[in-house]
């Protein structure tokens, strides 16, 4: 009776401390209705015979953990019921924290206990002893296709820690900032890599570093060395990723100087794929309410971002992004930017000025976003990295587009994917080929990523939740 009344219960959403744990609009098979009901559960498919084989460790009663939450939550009929790929994942990341748990004190996780004092002091006799205190414990890999749950479950699982841990969790490209930003502090340093390493420890013994994507061949060329370090001072580390790890910078620049790193990376963590046939993201209810399709339609998207700053007076302004850069913002009002796309997409502009950029606003109005291919290959880049940030900040995009997110992107593919195209024949000349064909393996990967967030950006959902977090940050009167 319980399980019919719970199938037939009014979906409604969860709250705004449940929407943050466990990131719904990102990589999530949480789809929540209407932020106005006091109640929060989802429809709930009741299907126990998916935990009726998790093993509670030593014998014991399982208290506390990932998917002790996972399983507390679907029978509450808080969640939708679990997916087969995602259970599996969440019984490696039960099995990551109970180990940690275990192992606390080796770990020196606990930002209190006097194993944990920081190994800064230290540094000068590391120069001279050959010292290596690897955690005991292996990390986590998570990889997969878009909208699989990837950062979902890891959300979960990072929630769940003691509040004592000295833990962090952060975007991939945010790390790569900071770690850039301490190698300049301690520019002129023997080994800067070194001190960087032990900075990051001191803070977090734990990180869980999400989207975990090299393209830059700057990033490339550190992260062996960061790593070591970081491995060598006790770091654990749990990531996610679109790509296997011997998929990671894929053909780029001086890669042979970056295999090492996967190496590291295999050894000290153990890597896990999410197989799902859904993309959660696509669930929502899409509109088109900010996108709007066609050519020489700029008075049209002026005018909505007109509606939307109100009796504002917008006029150009000057922000500072990174590292003293500035950006000249040319119409900008109440939290709100408009560009033209050559503006942000065709300078030489990278994910640390947008975060820049949208550290200042939260709604984005972009003109004119073009068909993608051959011939803009780094303007591509750059809008796939533009919407990366503008996913991960949750700000709002009103643009106008020559097509929809899919046919942007269409003629962009990976070496696998151009393989698959019918060679040319005497019945198939070479007239008919796509001479503007974007082969490239890494926009080939980050395409589908891309198409699922804008897809997810223009929906009721994703809005709803943009103006809640925006409502909340405006301080009462």
């Amino acid at each position: 009776m319980r399980s019919l009344l719970l199938s037939l219960r009014r979906v409604t959403p969860l709250s705004r401390h449940q929407r943050y744990a466990f990131a719904p609009f990102r990589d999530s098979p949480l789809i929540p209705t209407n932020p106005s009901s006091p109640s929060s559960s989802l429809v709930y498919f009741p299907n126990h015979s998916l935990f009726s084989s998790i093993a509670h460790p030593n014998g014991d009663e399982k208290v506390a953990g990932p998917l002790v939450e996972y399983e507390r939550r679907i029978v509450a009929g808080e969640l939708l019921d679990g997916d087969l790929c995602q259970l599996a994942t969440l019984r490696e990341l039960q099995r990551l924290y109970n180990e940690l748990v275990q192992s606390a004190d080796a770990c020196r996780l606990d930002r209190y206990s006097a194993s944990a004092k920081p190994t800064r002091s230290n540094w000068f006799w590391n120069k001279f002893v050959s010292h290596s205190s690897a955690s005991p414990v292996k990390g986590l890999y998570l990889y997969g296709g878009v909208g699989t749950g990837k950062t979902m479950l890891m959300d979960l699982f990072f929630h769940q820690l003691p509040a004592s841990w000295r833990t962090q969790r952060i975007h991939f490209h945010n790390f790569m900032l900071s770690v850039h930003s301490r190698l300049q502090k301690h520019k002129g340093l023997e080994d800067p890599l070194e001190v960087v390493g032990l900075e990051i420890a001191d803070e977090a013994i734990l990180l869980c570093l999400d989207e975990f994507m090299v393209n830059d061949v700057a990033d490339a060329l550190i992260l062996n060395r960061l790593f070591k370090h970081l491995f060598n001072n006790g770091i654990v580390l749990v990531a996610t990723s679109n790509r296997a790890p011997d998929n990671l910078y894929e053909r780029g620049l001086q890669r042979d100087l970056f295999l090492p790193f996967i190496a590291t990376l295999k050894e000290r963590c153990v890597v896990r794929e999410i197989g799902s046939s859904v993309d959660y993201r696509k669930l929502t209810s899409a509109e088109e309410g900010f996108y709007f399709i066609g050519k020489d339609i700029s008075g049209l998207l002026k005018q909505k971002f007109q509606l939307l700053v109100g009796d504002q007076p917008a006029g150009p302004q000057v922000v500072e992004v990174v590292m003293g850069r500035k950006l000249q913002v040319p119409l900008a009002a109440d939290g709100c930017a408009y560009f033209l796309f050559e503006e942000l997409c065709d300078r030489p502009l990278g994910p640390a000025d947008y975060l820049g950029l949208f550290k200042k606003f939260h709604t984005l109005a972009l003109e004119g976003v073009p068909m993608f291919g051959l011939h803009n290959r780094t303007a591509a880049y750059r809008f796939v990295a533009l919407i990366d940030v503008m996913y991960e900040t949750k700000a709002r995009l009103l643009c106008t587009a020559e097509g929809s997110p899919l046919e942007l992107l269409e003629r962009i593919v990976t070496i696998s994917d151009a393989q698959q195209i019918a060679p040319r024949t005497s019945a198939r000349s070479r007239k008919s080929d796509d001479l503007d064909l974007c082969v490239d393996n890494e926009l080939g990967f980050a395409k589908d990523r891309t198409i699922s967030r804008l897809t997810e950006m223009n929906s009721k959902e994703y809005l709803e939740q943009h103006s809640k977090m925006f409502q909340e940050k405006v301080p009462s009167s």
